[in-house]
């Protein structure tokens, strides 16, 4: 509200909620767009499984299946997929963003305690940081309505 009173920002979208004070009746927003660019340290995402499987997608590292795909006689689940170590737990590998990838049970259990390349296994892609605005988003810990404004790459 500050931001808003002082003249550095301007509504974009309104809540509908208001905030009362003994004198005044103040619409609450829920985007806001600051008149002038102020550099704000980005905090990095913190870990966590879940997160890990909302970057990559529930899609498997190494063979790129899905959810609803067929595996095994099976159709997947989300439940079906589990975090891989690329390099393992047992190795000195840690919980970390650029450790860690979605992995179906199978390639999961074909890799076991094994690097990628020791067990002949080729990563699609390079486990990263997400953006921690797309996590806000991904996990749905932040209104539906930022969506429209948040970059999600």
């Amino acid at each position: 509200m500050n931001l808003l009173l002082s003249g550095k920002a301007i509504v974009i979208e309104d809540s509908g909620k208001f905030l009362r004070t003994v004198r005044d009746k103040f619409m609450v927003p829920s985007v806001i767009a600051l008149r002038a660019y102020i550099n704000v340290p980005r905090r990095r995402a913190t870990w966590s499984r879940k997160g890990v499987l909302i970057r990559d997608e529930y899609t498997c590292i190494y063979c790129g299946v899905v959810p609803g795909s067929l595996q095994g006689g099976k159709v997947l689940a989300k439940n079906d997929f589990t975090i891989d170590h690329v390099m393992p737990r047992s190795r000195g590998g840690k919980d970390t963003w650029s450790n860690t990838a979605c992995a179906c049970a199978k390639c999961n259990h074909r890799k076991g305690d094994r690097t990628p390349h020791e067990a002949g296994m080729r990563m699609q892609w390079e486990p990263k940081i997400p953006r921690t605005s797309y996590l806000v988003i991904a996990l749905g810990s932040g209104p539906s309505v930022w969506k429209r404004y948040i970059e999600m790459s």
